[in-house]
Protein backbone atom coordinates (compact mmCIF):
# COMPACT_ATOMS: atom_id res chain seq x y z
CA UNK A 1 0.00 0.00 0.00
CA UNK A 2 1.52 3.45 -0.98
CA UNK A 3 1.85 5.81 1.23
CA UNK A 4 1.11 9.81 0.58
CA UNK A 5 4.05 11.89 -0.55
CA UNK A 6 5.38 13.72 3.09
CA UNK A 7 3.89 10.99 5.42
CA UNK A 8 6.24 9.25 7.54
CA UNK A 9 6.62 5.18 8.23
CA UNK A 10 5.95 4.15 11.33
CA UNK A 11 9.95 3.60 12.34
CA UNK A 12 10.85 7.44 11.36
CA UNK A 13 11.28 9.96 14.09
CA UNK A 14 11.30 13.95 14.12
CA UNK A 15 14.00 14.96 11.75
CA UNK A 16 15.15 17.52 14.98
CA UNK A 17 15.84 14.52 17.27
CA UNK A 18 19.82 14.25 16.21
CA UNK A 19 20.44 18.20 16.39
CA UNK A 20 18.70 18.34 19.80
CA UNK A 21 20.84 15.02 21.02
CA UNK A 22 24.00 17.09 19.76
CA UNK A 23 23.33 20.36 21.46
CA UNK A 24 22.49 18.55 25.20
CA UNK A 25 25.52 16.62 24.61
CA UNK A 26 27.70 20.23 24.05
CA UNK A 27 26.07 22.02 26.79
CA UNK A 28 26.59 19.00 29.09
CA UNK A 29 30.21 19.14 28.04
CA UNK A 30 30.35 22.67 28.45
CA UNK A 31 28.85 22.47 32.12
CA UNK A 32 31.24 19.35 32.93
CA UNK A 33 34.48 21.50 31.71
CA UNK A 34 32.66 24.73 33.98
CA UNK A 35 32.44 22.25 37.23
CA UNK A 36 36.17 21.19 36.38
CA UNK A 37 37.43 24.37 35.76
CA UNK A 38 35.70 25.80 39.09
CA UNK A 39 37.28 22.75 40.75
CA UNK A 40 40.92 23.73 39.79
CA UNK A 41 40.23 27.74 40.50
CA UNK A 42 38.66 26.13 43.64
CA UNK A 43 41.94 24.36 44.90
CA UNK A 44 44.10 27.17 43.55
CA UNK A 45 42.12 29.48 45.42
CA UNK A 46 42.65 27.03 48.15
CA UNK A 47 46.02 26.28 48.01
CA UNK A 48 46.87 30.01 47.98
CA UNK A 49 44.87 30.26 51.00
CA UNK A 50 46.96 27.86 52.70
CA UNK A 51 50.30 29.60 51.24
CA UNK A 52 48.94 33.15 52.81
CA UNK A 53 48.09 31.61 56.04
CA UNK A 54 51.09 30.18 56.29
CA UNK A 55 53.15 33.22 55.50
CA UNK A 56 51.27 34.95 58.60
CA UNK A 57 51.76 32.05 60.78
CA UNK A 58 55.88 32.80 59.55
CA UNK A 59 55.20 36.29 59.32
CA UNK A 60 53.91 36.48 63.61
CA UNK A 61 56.44 33.55 64.41
CA UNK A 62 58.65 36.76 63.35
CA UNK A 63 57.39 38.94 65.79
CA UNK A 64 57.13 36.24 68.58
CA UNK A 65 61.39 35.75 67.46
CA UNK A 66 62.03 39.66 67.87
CA UNK A 67 60.42 39.14 71.48
CA UNK A 68 62.21 36.28 72.07
CA UNK A 69 65.55 37.81 70.88
CA UNK A 70 65.09 40.83 73.37
CA UNK A 71 64.43 38.58 76.43
CA UNK A 72 68.07 37.00 75.55
CA UNK A 73 69.52 40.02 75.87
CA UNK A 74 67.66 41.24 78.45
CA UNK A 75 68.92 38.41 80.61
CA UNK A 76 72.17 38.59 80.41
CA UNK A 77 74.45 37.83 83.78
CA UNK A 78 76.47 41.29 83.94
CA UNK A 79 76.06 44.37 81.00
CA UNK A 80 77.95 43.62 77.90
CA UNK A 81 78.31 39.89 78.32
CA UNK A 82 77.16 38.18 75.62
CA UNK A 83 73.70 36.04 76.05
CA UNK A 84 74.10 32.24 76.55
CA UNK A 85 72.37 30.74 73.53
CA UNK A 86 71.68 26.91 73.39
CA UNK A 87 69.89 25.23 70.32
CA UNK A 88 66.76 25.08 71.26
CA UNK A 89 66.88 28.99 71.67
CA UNK A 90 68.08 29.64 68.24
CA UNK A 91 67.48 26.55 66.14
CA UNK A 92 64.31 25.37 64.41
CA UNK A 93 62.35 27.25 67.51
CA UNK A 94 58.21 26.43 67.55
CA UNK A 95 55.59 29.21 67.16
CA UNK A 96 52.32 26.89 67.45
CA UNK A 97 52.12 25.47 64.14
CA UNK A 98 55.12 27.77 62.87
CA UNK A 99 58.81 27.89 63.31
CA UNK A 100 61.93 29.87 63.23
CA UNK A 101 65.77 29.92 63.09
CA UNK A 102 68.15 32.51 63.49
CA UNK A 103 70.44 32.97 61.11
CA UNK A 104 74.73 33.74 62.79
CA UNK A 105 78.02 33.47 62.28
CA UNK A 106 80.87 31.35 64.11
CA UNK A 107 84.73 30.60 63.94
CA UNK A 108 83.90 26.89 63.73
CA UNK A 109 82.00 26.90 60.51
CA UNK A 110 84.51 28.56 57.82
CA UNK A 111 82.22 29.30 55.55
CA UNK A 112 81.04 26.16 54.70
CA UNK A 113 77.61 24.58 53.50
CA UNK A 114 76.09 24.33 56.61
CA UNK A 115 74.53 26.93 58.64
CA UNK A 116 75.81 28.64 61.98
CA UNK A 117 72.76 29.60 64.23
CA UNK A 118 73.00 32.65 66.85
CA UNK A 119 72.73 36.27 66.81
CA UNK A 120 75.50 38.12 65.12
CA UNK A 121 77.28 40.86 66.94
CA UNK A 122 77.21 43.81 65.30
CA UNK A 123 81.34 44.82 67.49
CA UNK A 124 82.46 42.06 65.53
CA UNK A 125 82.91 44.42 62.10
CA UNK A 126 84.34 47.80 61.01
CA UNK A 127 82.18 50.39 61.83
CA UNK A 128 82.02 52.66 58.43
CA UNK A 129 81.61 55.89 60.21
CA UNK A 130 84.90 55.14 62.79
CA UNK A 131 87.22 53.14 61.27
CA UNK A 132 90.29 55.28 59.97
CA UNK A 133 90.99 55.33 55.90
CA UNK A 134 94.02 53.06 57.14
CA UNK A 135 91.84 50.24 58.70
CA UNK A 136 89.06 50.45 55.39
CA UNK A 137 92.37 50.17 52.93
CA UNK A 138 93.26 47.20 54.47
CA UNK A 139 89.81 45.38 54.62
CA UNK A 140 89.11 46.52 51.03
CA UNK A 141 92.53 45.27 49.96
CA UNK A 142 91.19 41.91 51.15
CA UNK A 143 88.83 41.86 48.28
CA UNK A 144 90.97 43.64 45.41
CA UNK A 145 89.71 47.54 45.30
CA UNK A 146 91.63 49.45 48.18
CA UNK A 147 90.57 52.71 46.21
CA UNK A 148 87.25 52.12 47.35
CA UNK A 149 88.34 53.49 51.01
CA UNK A 150 89.14 56.93 50.05
CA UNK A 151 85.70 57.35 48.43
CA UNK A 152 84.10 55.34 52.01
CA UNK A 153 85.67 58.36 53.66
CA UNK A 154 84.85 60.97 51.25
CA UNK A 155 80.86 59.87 51.62
CA UNK A 156 80.87 60.51 55.47
CA UNK A 157 83.31 63.52 55.87
CA UNK A 158 81.59 66.93 56.00
CA UNK A 159 83.39 68.61 53.60
CA UNK A 160 83.75 68.37 50.02
CA UNK A 161 87.51 67.96 49.26
CA UNK A 162 88.12 64.76 47.47
CA UNK A 163 90.78 62.63 49.05
CA UNK A 164 93.70 61.02 47.04
CA UNK A 165 91.81 58.64 45.10
CA UNK A 166 88.70 59.49 46.94
CA UNK A 167 85.32 61.15 45.15
CA UNK A 168 83.58 64.20 45.66
CA UNK A 169 80.28 66.21 43.90
CA UNK A 170 82.30 66.13 40.75
CA UNK A 171 82.04 62.75 40.05
CA UNK A 172 78.95 61.65 41.48
CA UNK A 173 77.23 64.69 39.30
CA UNK A 174 78.70 62.82 36.05
CA UNK A 175 76.90 59.81 37.03
CA UNK A 176 74.09 58.35 35.11
CA UNK A 177 71.47 59.48 37.05
CA UNK A 178 73.54 62.10 38.81
CA UNK A 179 73.82 62.88 42.36
CA UNK A 180 75.48 64.26 45.47
CA UNK A 181 77.97 63.23 47.73
CA UNK A 182 76.51 62.65 50.83
CA UNK A 183 79.45 64.54 53.21
CA UNK A 184 77.36 62.95 56.32
CA UNK A 185 77.47 59.54 58.13
CA UNK A 186 76.60 56.52 57.15
CA UNK A 187 72.74 55.26 58.15
CA UNK A 188 73.09 51.48 57.10
CA UNK A 189 75.10 49.40 55.13
CA UNK A 190 73.35 49.28 52.07
CA UNK A 191 73.77 53.00 51.42
CA UNK A 192 77.61 51.59 50.09
CA UNK A 193 75.41 51.45 46.92
CA UNK A 194 75.74 55.01 46.22
CA UNK A 195 79.72 55.28 46.79
CA UNK A 196 81.36 55.37 43.86
CA UNK A 197 83.43 52.40 43.24
CA UNK A 198 81.51 49.84 45.30
CA UNK A 199 79.74 47.41 43.32
CA UNK A 200 77.22 44.63 43.64
CA UNK A 201 80.18 42.47 43.70
CA UNK A 202 82.29 44.03 45.66
CA UNK A 203 79.31 44.76 48.42
CA UNK A 204 77.75 40.82 48.55
CA UNK A 205 80.72 38.91 47.15
CA UNK A 206 79.58 35.36 46.28
CA UNK A 207 77.02 35.56 49.16
CA UNK A 208 73.71 36.48 47.16
CA UNK A 209 71.49 35.52 49.69
CA UNK A 210 73.96 36.53 52.69
CA UNK A 211 73.27 33.80 54.79
CA UNK A 212 77.13 33.02 55.06
CA UNK A 213 77.13 29.76 53.69
CA UNK A 214 78.62 28.15 50.13
CA UNK A 215 74.89 28.04 48.32
CA UNK A 216 74.76 25.56 45.05
CA UNK A 217 74.49 28.85 42.97
CA UNK A 218 77.38 30.36 44.42
CA UNK A 219 79.89 27.60 43.46
CA UNK A 220 78.90 26.71 39.63
CA UNK A 221 80.87 29.72 37.93
CA UNK A 222 79.08 31.96 35.54
CA UNK A 223 76.10 29.42 35.17
CA UNK A 224 73.96 31.10 37.39
CA UNK A 225 73.93 34.49 39.42
CA UNK A 226 76.28 35.39 41.07
CA UNK A 227 79.44 35.32 39.60
CA UNK A 228 82.20 33.16 41.26
CA UNK A 229 85.36 31.10 41.21
CA UNK A 230 83.83 27.97 41.47
CA UNK A 231 86.52 27.07 44.03
CA UNK A 232 84.56 25.79 46.77
CA UNK A 233 84.76 28.51 48.97
CA UNK A 234 82.52 31.28 49.97
CA UNK A 235 83.81 34.76 49.22
CA UNK A 236 82.04 37.07 50.63
CA UNK A 237 82.05 41.02 50.12
CA UNK A 238 82.32 44.06 52.17
CA UNK A 239 78.70 43.33 54.13
CA UNK A 240 79.66 40.74 55.78
CA UNK A 241 82.24 42.92 57.21
CA UNK A 242 81.17 46.03 58.07
CA UNK A 243 78.35 48.00 60.31
CA UNK A 244 77.29 51.50 61.35
CA UNK A 245 75.30 50.47 65.05
CA UNK A 246 78.45 49.01 66.59
CA UNK A 247 78.21 51.28 70.18
CA UNK A 248 79.30 51.15 74.05
CA UNK A 249 77.78 52.91 76.50
CA UNK A 250 79.15 54.35 80.15
CA UNK A 251 75.94 53.78 81.20
CA UNK A 252 75.88 51.97 84.99
CA UNK A 253 79.66 51.71 84.87
CA UNK A 254 82.27 53.11 86.79
CA UNK A 255 84.42 55.64 84.95
CA UNK A 256 88.22 54.77 85.56
CA UNK A 257 88.80 59.11 85.22
CA UNK A 258 86.88 59.04 88.32
CA UNK A 259 89.37 58.54 91.55
CA UNK A 260 86.75 58.06 94.13
CA UNK A 261 84.30 55.68 92.16
CA UNK A 262 87.05 53.38 90.86
CA UNK A 263 88.80 53.09 94.79
CA UNK A 264 84.93 52.31 95.57
CA UNK A 265 84.68 49.81 93.09
CA UNK A 266 88.25 48.48 93.79
CA UNK A 267 87.61 48.15 97.14
CA UNK A 268 84.19 46.06 97.04
CA UNK A 269 85.90 43.73 94.28
CA UNK A 270 89.28 43.08 96.05
CA UNK A 271 89.39 44.69 99.68
CA UNK A 272 91.32 48.11 100.97
CA UNK A 273 95.11 46.84 101.20
CA UNK A 274 94.87 45.58 97.23
CA UNK A 275 92.82 48.61 95.74
CA UNK A 276 94.97 50.47 97.84
CA UNK A 277 97.84 49.30 95.71
CA UNK A 278 95.87 49.10 92.54
CA UNK A 279 95.68 53.13 93.03
CA UNK A 280 99.08 54.23 94.17
CA UNK A 281 100.29 51.91 90.91
CA UNK A 282 98.24 54.27 89.06
CA UNK A 283 99.33 57.21 90.42
CA UNK A 284 103.07 56.47 90.07
CA UNK A 285 102.39 55.66 86.07
CA UNK A 286 101.13 59.71 85.86
CA UNK A 287 96.78 58.28 85.61
CA UNK A 288 94.24 60.05 87.04
CA UNK A 289 93.67 60.81 90.55
CA UNK A 290 97.34 61.33 90.52
CA UNK A 291 99.05 64.71 92.25
CA UNK A 292 95.29 66.09 92.08
CA UNK A 293 94.11 64.16 94.65
CA UNK A 294 91.13 61.97 94.56
CA UNK A 295 88.78 63.06 92.30
CA UNK A 296 90.70 65.87 90.31
CA UNK A 297 90.91 66.27 87.02
CA UNK A 298 94.15 64.87 85.51
CA UNK A 299 94.79 63.37 82.35
CA UNK A 300 92.06 60.65 81.60
CA UNK A 301 92.51 57.22 80.45
CA UNK A 302 91.15 57.12 76.86
CA UNK A 303 90.82 53.34 76.68
CA UNK A 304 90.78 50.13 78.89
CA UNK A 305 93.91 48.42 77.39
CA UNK A 306 95.60 51.20 78.88
CA UNK A 307 94.58 51.57 82.47
CA UNK A 308 95.11 47.34 82.52
CA UNK A 309 98.50 47.95 81.39
CA UNK A 310 98.82 50.89 83.91
CA UNK A 311 97.30 49.39 86.60
CA UNK A 312 99.31 46.43 87.46
CA UNK A 313 96.37 44.16 88.34
CA UNK A 314 96.88 40.50 87.05
CA UNK A 315 94.45 38.96 84.62
CA UNK A 316 92.01 37.55 86.36
CA UNK A 317 91.55 41.01 88.73
CA UNK A 318 90.90 42.56 85.31
CA UNK A 319 88.89 39.81 83.91
CA UNK A 320 86.74 40.36 87.22
CA UNK A 321 86.09 44.11 87.01
CA UNK A 322 85.94 44.66 83.66
CA UNK A 323 82.03 44.41 82.82
CA UNK A 324 82.16 47.87 85.50
CA UNK A 325 84.87 49.55 83.93
CA UNK A 326 84.69 52.53 81.14
CA UNK A 327 86.72 55.39 80.15
CA UNK A 328 83.95 57.49 79.09
CA UNK A 329 80.14 58.33 80.83
CA UNK A 330 78.66 58.77 77.12
CA UNK A 331 78.64 56.71 74.29
CA UNK A 332 81.63 55.38 72.30
CA UNK A 333 80.99 54.34 68.44
CA UNK A 334 83.16 51.48 66.56
CA UNK A 335 85.16 49.27 69.33
CA UNK A 336 85.66 46.07 68.00
CA UNK A 337 85.12 43.10 69.99
CA UNK A 338 88.19 40.90 69.83
CA UNK A 339 86.39 37.84 71.43
CA UNK A 340 83.65 37.78 68.26
CA UNK A 341 85.21 39.99 64.89
CA UNK A 342 86.73 37.46 62.72
CA UNK A 343 90.57 37.65 61.53
CA UNK A 344 89.74 39.72 58.29
CA UNK A 345 88.24 42.39 60.60
CA UNK A 346 91.42 42.02 63.33
CA UNK A 347 93.84 42.51 61.04
CA UNK A 348 92.59 46.01 60.34
CA UNK A 349 93.07 47.64 63.84
CA UNK A 350 96.49 48.86 64.03
CA UNK A 351 98.82 47.08 65.86
CA UNK A 352 97.75 43.20 64.99
CA UNK A 353 97.82 43.33 61.56
CA UNK A 354 97.30 39.85 60.12
CA UNK A 355 99.60 37.55 61.96
CA UNK A 356 98.03 39.10 65.10
CA UNK A 357 94.75 38.10 64.12
CA UNK A 358 95.33 34.57 63.37
CA UNK A 359 96.96 34.22 66.62
CA UNK A 360 94.18 36.11 68.68
CA UNK A 361 91.63 33.71 66.73
CA UNK A 362 93.28 30.47 67.22
CA UNK A 363 93.91 31.43 71.42
CA UNK A 364 90.14 32.75 71.73
CA UNK A 365 89.18 28.78 69.81
CA UNK A 366 91.22 27.51 72.32
CA UNK A 367 89.60 29.21 75.50
CA UNK A 368 87.56 27.96 78.23
CA UNK A 369 86.53 31.33 79.21
CA UNK A 370 84.33 33.17 76.66
CA UNK A 371 83.73 36.45 79.15
CA UNK A 372 87.41 37.22 79.71
CA UNK A 373 88.28 40.74 79.44
CA UNK A 374 90.77 42.11 77.36
CA UNK A 375 94.01 41.22 79.40
CA UNK A 376 94.38 37.63 77.25
CA UNK A 377 95.28 40.04 74.21
CA UNK A 378 98.97 41.41 76.04
CA UNK A 379 99.24 37.55 76.47
CA UNK A 380 99.14 37.03 72.76
CA UNK A 381 100.50 40.50 71.74
CA UNK A 382 102.59 41.40 74.05
CA UNK A 383 102.23 44.70 75.80
CA UNK A 384 103.70 47.10 72.93
CA UNK A 385 101.31 45.62 70.18
CA UNK A 386 98.27 45.39 72.85
CA UNK A 387 98.80 49.57 73.56
CA UNK A 388 98.34 50.26 69.97
CA UNK A 389 95.38 48.24 69.13
CA UNK A 390 93.83 49.12 72.55
CA UNK A 391 92.03 52.69 71.54
CA UNK A 392 90.00 50.41 68.96
CA UNK A 393 89.25 47.06 70.88
CA UNK A 394 86.56 46.58 73.35
CA UNK A 395 85.19 42.91 74.99
CA UNK A 396 81.74 43.25 75.42
CA UNK A 397 78.74 44.13 73.02
CA UNK A 398 75.57 45.18 73.29
CA UNK A 399 74.15 45.29 69.45
CA UNK A 400 73.28 42.28 67.79
CA UNK A 401 71.48 42.15 64.63
CA UNK A 402 69.22 38.93 64.35
CA UNK A 403 68.64 37.44 61.00
CA UNK A 404 65.47 35.79 61.51
CA UNK A 405 64.26 32.67 58.99
CA UNK A 406 60.48 31.61 59.52
CA UNK A 407 57.99 28.74 58.06
CA UNK A 408 54.20 28.41 58.79
CA UNK A 409 52.41 25.44 59.07
CA UNK A 410 53.47 22.69 56.94
CA UNK A 411 56.63 24.90 56.26
CA UNK A 412 55.31 27.15 53.86
CA UNK A 413 55.09 30.24 54.05
CA UNK A 414 58.82 31.28 53.90
CA UNK A 415 59.78 34.87 55.78
CA UNK A 416 63.21 36.15 56.52
CA UNK A 417 63.85 39.60 58.27
CA UNK A 418 67.13 41.05 59.59
CA UNK A 419 66.69 42.96 63.14
CA UNK A 420 68.96 45.62 64.99
CA UNK A 421 68.81 45.00 68.57
CA UNK A 422 70.34 48.11 70.29
CA UNK A 423 70.94 46.92 74.39
CA UNK A 424 73.24 49.75 75.04
CA UNK A 425 71.47 51.92 76.99
CA UNK A 426 69.02 50.18 78.33
CA UNK A 427 66.50 47.29 77.57
CA UNK A 428 66.77 46.15 73.82
CA UNK A 429 65.27 48.38 71.03
CA UNK A 430 65.35 47.62 67.63
CA UNK A 431 67.35 50.30 65.20
CA UNK A 432 66.77 48.51 62.16
CA UNK A 433 64.40 46.29 60.31
CA UNK A 434 64.90 44.77 56.45
CA UNK A 435 62.89 42.62 54.94
CA UNK A 436 65.33 39.92 53.17
CA UNK A 437 62.29 37.16 51.64
CA UNK A 438 63.20 38.07 48.47
CA UNK A 439 67.09 36.83 48.38
CA UNK A 440 65.27 33.25 48.51
CA UNK A 441 65.96 30.03 50.72
CA UNK A 442 68.63 30.51 53.10
CA UNK A 443 68.69 27.80 55.15
CA UNK A 444 71.14 25.61 52.44
CA UNK A 445 70.01 22.60 51.23
CA UNK A 446 70.50 19.84 53.74
CA UNK A 447 67.69 21.83 56.14
CA UNK A 448 66.08 22.03 52.76
CA UNK A 449 65.92 18.05 52.19
CA UNK A 450 65.47 17.11 56.02
CA UNK A 451 62.29 19.54 56.16
CA UNK A 452 61.25 17.38 52.92
CA UNK A 453 61.78 14.37 54.75
CA UNK A 454 59.98 15.53 57.73
CA UNK A 455 57.14 16.42 55.67
CA UNK A 456 57.09 13.15 53.30
CA UNK A 457 56.95 11.46 57.37
CA UNK A 458 53.95 13.42 58.52
CA UNK A 459 52.08 12.57 55.30
CA UNK A 460 52.79 8.75 55.39
CA UNK A 461 51.70 8.70 58.98
CA UNK A 462 48.60 10.68 58.31
CA UNK A 463 47.72 8.19 55.41
CA UNK A 464 48.06 5.12 57.98
CA UNK A 465 45.93 7.19 60.43
CA UNK A 466 43.28 7.73 58.02
CA UNK A 467 43.71 3.79 56.83
CA UNK A 468 43.23 2.33 60.34
CA UNK A 469 39.73 4.75 61.00
CA UNK A 470 38.24 3.32 57.62
CA UNK A 471 35.21 0.01 58.62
Amino acid sequence: MKTKRGALNPGDGPPCCGSVLIIVLWIAFGLVALALYFAAAMGLELRASEQRFAGLQAELAIQAAAVHVSNLLARVEQPGWPPELVAQECEDVAVGEARFWLMGRTDLAVWGDVPAFGLVDEASKLNLNTATRQMLERLTNLIAAPEVAAAIVDWRDPDGEAQMNGAEDPVYLRLNPPYRCKNARFESVDELRLVYGVTVDLLYGEDANLNGILDANENDGDATPPRDNRDGQLQPGLWEYVTVYSRESGLARTNVNDRQSLALLLQSQFGNDRANQILLQLAMGGGPGGPGGPGAATAGFTNLMEFYLRSGMTAEEFDQVYPWLTTTNGVVEGLINVNTAPEAVLACVPGIDVDGAAALVAYRLGRQNPRASLAWVVEVLGRERAAQAGPWLTARSSVYSADVVALGRQDRGYRRVRMVFDASEGAPAIRYRQDLTHLGWALGARIRQALEEQREQRARLEFVRSSAGRP
